[in-house]
């Protein structure tokens, strides 16, 4: 059992299409396929079946709630002038890493020791659950990572399953076993992003202020625990996004459903928070014939002691800055303009355009979580072999860690190297996970920088003129110890949902991003044609790679908020299982102008060096080419004399498009018989 909740083979009752039943060891891959298709299972129904969050909702399938109020929301409600009530569903996502779920066991035929090569963004958990399996204490189990082809998240905990029945494997024969999935196992099995459905009524005045707003958010967790409570409370803690909010009474529902389990993802739940508040930002705006960004623009945070909902106060001044200043680099205003004479004079395209601002608090709320180790090797020749515990997996990570280290020890980066990451050298590691990994053993390697200076300190004051090869020679002829350990101790972050308080981030990093999109009114298609983003990076450690991270994250976010679409049989099967069936955006689907600029001149005094983790936050800016999408169909609607509020469930897919932009010959669609089964479910 992984936790109290998750069995790592299923011992008698399947609760999904996808959970594990048996291991089978093999010579080869085609000899274990053929011995896996000869089991035969005999199978009961369970009753009843919960599949999407409507049936959580009725059988009350719940595994936990959470609950968040701010201020007197009742009394709110009596004194607005208006009020509107809507909801939205946001559609999972598969991670789709490049690298599927891997590991390599080799056992060392001795203590029962076991040496792991392993995909995982968390070497420590992957070990407790290997030798918790085998029976064996954790020094028996030594985990190695030298880098990861891509995790989003769902390589924190899931790994640990795949590692557990490859240990097992090894023990069992004595040989080196190796488990590799293949993409639509790996899809089928793994789960992914939450999907939320979130139901809202907002009391707000006529120009634009809003007073007071109550959601109620349901998740489909899965059939099993996972992170799913975690993600809940996220979305909560981010449900107010960049807007100051007098009022507030947030319910959330973790649901309990026979899919395979849903888990991490990047940025945590805040994709699902964005979504659902900027939905009710349009229709307010919508409400007061307002423009959307003007309702943005009055309702956001300001000042240097802002407060959120549940009581943390930070400065927001980074966030105005970075929106006049997208708004300024991206000619805003006046693309507006030539957006309104665009669809006058097009009937079967329309073009769109959204501003939306981004914050995420940054740091694990789970307090323990928020530490790091690091060890140092000088060697006579002045090489230095560093090793921390985070793992790289294309973020730039190790780059970081390098440059840090370079920077500390006033040694150029080629006299440093970082051969991998291992439970052997750091212990007791934190996942690579929450944007926080280079505040977290950035600090640590500093901390162990800093012991080995001072004990070359002596040297270098006794021969200024010398080199840092002349220094570590002499303190080694000296007997002085050229390996340190480092240490960094987080802040206690909290959260106390009894009280409605606590400081859940370290930090704020902020954002603000602008796309523009046409789509075409006939097929639903949309084309991105451009996407301006200004993000608060504090200062960077490296720029080029902050940037790359952006891109990136916005990309995934795009994908999230327009194409990525999981697809599930009326009896939980998921159909989407490989790039033939679940889209993930190609070059052809990235803005043919993106703009990246970092903030200038912004500090950030709690984490290393004044930065700022970026690696999650820029996924919410895909969410302003969905919002550009809805203006897009907003304008569409116009034609046709529709002018009021429409919901558009995320991902907006080409259907979802098409079928908003009502006209004509979305009238001559007949409607679906409500005894029919559907081919394909909303989970």
């Amino acid at each position: 059992m992984i936790g109290d909740e998750e069995e790592i083979l299923c011992e008698s009752e399947v609760t999904c299409v996808g959970q594990i039943i048996c291991g089978i060891v093999a010579d080869s891959q085609e000899h274990a396929k053929m011995a896996a298709s000869a089991v035969k299972i005999t199978y009961e129904d369970l009753e009843p079946v919960v599949l999407t969050l409507e049936d959580a909702i009725q059988h009350k399938s719940f595994y936990g709630h959470r609950k968040l109020e701010k201020g007197n929301i009742d009394a709110a409600f009596e004194g607005v002038d208006q009020q509107l009530e809507g909801q939205i569903h946001i559609g999972g996502q598969e991670h789709f890493y490049m690298e599927t779920q891997s590991v390599l066991v080799i056992p060392k035929g001795e203590d029962g020791e076991i040496e792991m090569v392993c995909s995982t963004q968390h070497p420590a958990f992957s070990q407790r659950v290997v030798a918790e399996s085998l029976g064996v204490p954790s020094n028996r189990v030594t985990v190695r990572v030298k880098r990861i082809g891509g995790a989003f998240g769902g390589k924190v905990l899931k790994t640990s399953i795949i590692a557990a029945i490859t240990a097992v494997a090894a023990h069992k024969t004595g040989r080196a076993v190796r488990c590799v999935l293949e993409r639509g196992e790996d899809m089928l099995i793994t789960g992914g992003r939450h999907p939320f459905l979130g139901r809202y009524k907002v009391g707000y005045m006529t120009d634009g202020r809003i007073i007071a707003v109550e959601v109620t958010c349901y998740c489909n967790g899965g059939n099993t625990l996972d992170h799913t409570l975690s993600v809940l409370e996220e979305v909560l803690l981010n449900l107010d996004s960049g807007y100051h909010l007098p009022h507030l009474r947030l319910t959330g529902f973790a649901c309990r459903t026979n899919l395979p389990s849903n888990t991490a993802f990047r940025a945590f739940g805040q994709p699902q928070a964005i979504v659902i508040t900027e939905s009710w930002i349009t229709d307010v705006a919508t409400k007061c014939g307002l423009s959307a960004e003007k309702v943005r623009e009055m309702n956001l945070y300001r000042g240097e002691k802002s407060c959120t909902p549940y009581k943390q106060t930070f400065d927001s001044r980074n966030l105005l800055r970075c929106w006049d200043e997208c708004l300024k680099t991206a000619s805003y205003r006046n693309r507006k303009i030539a957006i309104e004479e665009f669809n006058k004079l097009n009937r079967w395209k329309k073009r769109g355009i959204s501003v939306v601002p981004l914050k995420k608090s940054m740091g694990f709320s789970v307090p323990f979580l928020n530490q790091a180790g690091a060890l140092i090797h000088v060697y006579q020749d002045g090489s230095v072999l560093l090793t921390h515990g985070g793992t790289e997996m294309g973020q730039g990570l190790h780059t970081k860690i390098i440059q840090i280290a370079s920077h500390e020890l006033k040694i150029p980066m080629s006299s440093i190297h970082l051969n991998e990451t291992s439970t052997g050298t750091v212990p007791n590691t934190s996942p690579t996970a929450a944007s926080v990994s280079t505040d977290l053993n950035g600090m640590a390697v500093k901390a162990a920088c800093q012991t080995l200076l001072q004990r070359l300190e002596p040297f270098m004051h006794d021969n200024p003129k010398g080199t840092w090869n002349d220094w570590v020679k002499e303190a080694f002829m000296k007997k002085v110890s050229l390996s340190a350990t480092g240490y960094f101790k987080g802040e206690d972050l909290f959260m106390d949902w009894e009280k409605g308080e606590g400081t859940v981030g370290s930090y704020m990093t902020f954002g603000v991003a602008c796309s523009e999109v046409e789509i075409d009114c006939l097929t639903g298609d949309h084309k991105n044609i451009r996407t301006d983003i200004v993000m608060d990076a504090g200062s960077s450690l490296n720029p080029a790679v902050d940037i790359g991270q952006i891109e990136g994250a916005f990309a995934q976010g795009l994908g999230l908020f327009t194409m990525e679409e999981l697809k599930y049989s009326p009896k939980g099967v998921l159909y989407t299982r490989g790039p033939a069936q679940y889209k993930v955006p190609a070059v052809c689907d990235i803005p043919e102008q993106l703009n990246v600029s970092l903030l200038s001149g912004s500090r950030n005094p709690k984490a290393i060096h004044s930065s700022k983790g970026l690696g999650e936050p820029a996924v919410l800016a895909g969410c302003s080419v969905f919002y550009a999408i809805k203006d897009a169909i907003a304008a569409a609607r116009k034609e046709t004399g529709l002018t009021g509020t429409f919901t558009l469930n995320s991902p907006s897919t080409p259907d979802r498009v098409r079928m908003a932009c009502v006209d004509q010959f979305t009238k001559m669609v007949p409607v679906s018989e409500p005894e029919s089964i559907p081919w394909a479910i909303l989970v």
